[in-house]
Formats: C-alpha cells, sequence, structure tokens
C-alpha cells in the first residue's frame, strides 16, 4: 500500500482493511509502483579491483580446500545490495580459485555458467565428458544441467570469473543441482571434440547441439577470438557506441552463444571514448587488457586488468580507453531478447 493511502477517507480505508484478510489488495494504490514509466534499477555501477581481491581470494585457499568448499569462490555483491550474492538485478559473479592439485568436484545445476580465465595455468574444465585446457581470456561455458568439475595438475593457481544466470533462474523457481558420486567425470571425448565438430566452419549433417539451446562449443579460446577482433578492428570503421565488437555466436543457429546469457568482446583503442547509451540489460565488464574509464550515475570509474565492472540497467554510460583495451561483457540481454523485452536509447 502507497504512504498516500494513510490519509484516505475512513470509508475508503475501512474498505481496504476488509480487503486484506481475504489476501485481496486494490491495483489502483499500487500501480504506478508495479508498472513505472521507466526502469529504475535498485543496483549501482561498480568496480572490483583484482589487485585487492586476489590476496584474499589466495588466503581462502589457504583456508579450506576447494572440496570443503565445494566452488572456492569470492562472490562479487553489488553494494547497493549487501548480502544478495547479485552482480546485476539478474545475474551472479565471483572470482573462482583452483590451487595447485586439487578438482572442484563434479555436479550439475539449472542455471547457466560462463568462465573468463583470468590466470590459466595450465588449469583445465570438464564438461560433459570432455576436458579443455584453460588459458587467459578464454570464454567458457558451462551449460545448463551439464556435469562439470575444474582442477589444476600444474604447480600454479588457476582464477577465473564466474557468470550465472542464477537469479534469473530462481525467480521462475526452477533450480535444481546434483552431486556426481566421482569427484571428477570420466572422460569420454578427446580435447577439442567439440571445436573440431562444430567450430573449424563445419559441421555434422544433422546437426544437433547435445546442450540443448546452449552453443555447442564449450570454449571459446582467446587464442582466436582476440586475432579475429583485431582484425576487424584494423580494417573496419569504428562504431560510436560499440568501438570495434564482436559477439560469441552458437554456430547452428547465429544466436548467442547461450540462451540466457549475451556475450562480447570489444576493443577500445587509446583515447577512444564511446558516445553515451544505456539499454535493459545490466552488464558486467572483466577487462582483459588495458585500461578504462567508464562514466555512469555521474560518476566516473576506472578499470585496469581484471578488474571487473559493473553497470546497472537504463543507466547512461560512456567508455574511455586510457591505453589500449580488450573488455568481456556478459548481461542478461539474451534472455530479454527473446522475452521481446530489450531496449536501448542512443545519443
Amino acid at each position: 500500500m502507497t504512504s498516500a493511502a494513510t490519509d484516505l477517507p475512513p470509508v475508503r480505508k475501512d474498505f481496504y482493511d476488509r480487503l486484506a484478510p481475504h489476501s485481496l489488495a486494490p491495483l489502483w494504490e499500487v500501480l504506478k509502483g508495479l508498472v513505472p514509466t521507466e526502469p529504475k534499477s535498485k543496483f549501482a555501477p561498480h568496480v572490483w579491483s583484482f589487485a585487492q581481491a586476489k590476496p584474499m581470494l589466495m588466503e581462502a585457499g589457504n583456508l579450506l580446500t576447494a572440496e570443503e568448499a565445494e566452488r572456492r569462490v569470492l562472490v562479487l555483491e553489488n553494494p547497493a545490495m549487501p548480502g544478495g550474492s547479485r552482480v546485476t538485478a539478474t545475474m551472479y559473479a565471483g572470482y573462482q580459485l583452483i590451487m595447485p592439485g586439487e578438482i572442484a568436484p563434479a555436479h550439475r545445476h539449472t542455471a547457466s555458467a560462463l568462465r573468463m580465465v583470468l590466470e590459466g595455468n595450465g588449469g583445465f574444465t570438464a564438461v560433459a565428458g570432455e576436458k579443455t585446457v584453460m588459458q587467459r581470456g578464454d570464454f567458457i561455458i558451462t551449460p545448463s544441467m551439464g556435469w562439470h568439475d575444474h582442477g589444476q595438475e600444474e604447480h600454479k593457481p588457476v582464477i577465473w570469473v564466474d557468470g550465472l544466470d542464477l537469479h534469473m533462474v530462481n525467480f521462475f523457481e526452477a533450480a535444481f543441482m546434483d552431486h556426481m558420486n566421482d569427484k571428477s567425470q570420466i572422460l569420454t571425448k578427446p580435447e577439442g571434440f567439440s571445436v573440431s565438430q562444430f567450430g573449424s566452419g563445419m559441421g555434422p549433417m544433422q546437426p544437433h547441439s547435445p546442450f540443448g539451446l546452449t552453443s555447442p562449443i564449450f570454449n571459446y579460446t582467446y587464442a582466436k577470438s582476440r586475432p579475429a577482433l583485431m582484425q576487424v578492428a584494423g580494417s573496419s570503421p569504428i562504431d560510436p557506441h560499440l568501438a570495434h565488437t564482436l559477439r560469441y555466436v552458437n554456430p547452428l543457429d547465429g544466436g548467442w552463444a547461450m540462451p540466457t546469457i549475451a556475450t562480447w568482446l570489444t576493443h577500445l583503442p587509446k583515447g577512444f571514448e564511446t558516445r553515451a547509451s544505456r539499454s535493459t540489460d545490466g552488464q558486467t565488464i572483466v577487462v582483459l587488457e588495458g585500461e578504462i574509464a567508464i562514466e555512469a550515475d555521474g560518476r566516473t570509474f576506472t578499470a585496469g586488468e581484471s578488474d571487473v565492472a559493473t553497470i546497472p540497467a537504463w543507466y547512461w554510460k560512456r567508455m574511455r580507453a586510457s591505453k589500449d583495451a580488450v573488455i568481456f561483457t556478459f548481461s542478461d540481454r539474451a534472455a530479454q531478447e527473446k522475452l521481446a523485452i530489450y531496449r536501448e536509447e542512443r545519443q
């Protein structure tokens, strides 16, 4: 009920009071809150410094094992929503650590997950019986209900950024999770199998993704994506709002690589500043190279290599590169487009 409802005539207030025991409420008193004139995010723009987070992440590595934690992660909590385990309204994000010799036990869950590798050091992830080595800048997908485990057989830790559509799934009250009896999966496919089958410009005669609407390629390596982006940057005019940007695609249908999470890679040349834009997707940015300044909500935030930044929905934003920069972005745009509610404005 709105605060104005407390100043109502006695007859109307009495009517409202008699509605409540029947679990009824007058729409006309709450309509403005239910249907706003435009989005008003409850979240705040923010930057998490990797230089500050890494020592605490390594401290966590000495406090408990990956098996004890199941997933040893420092959650990136939006400062406007402490305790909510949210980086944006619909997305979860965190810095995850695997120490040498460890395996994060195999499990699966409804939420789709992505990994953006910051320090690979020869670590690996296994998805649905296929193993892939993790290198910095690799975009790795764990599909909904796909078995996965992570490990490190070398002598250095592995660190990446997790992104999950956890809060979207939980909103629908549709979350499930299973644990595998074995600590790690039995590998049934050779490394690189999915890329050979679907990511070489060729494909099976009857293409079918083992992961439903998710791309059959689960590791989009930086060794391939960065040269492609740079070649485009070197031979195409720069977009005033997007700079030089390529999106990660599902080779079977040309859509987003993940059904609920949109992902893209951007190159901003030193000194370039984007024009202002805003969109209904809350965005999370991982800086892979260089340094950027993000202007949002009347404030300017600086993000360097391995830092993570978030820009809430419907905030006007600009980005400027103080050094040549490559950034990875993920958001719930893919889900919004499927629901026909995505919207953006550009100046």
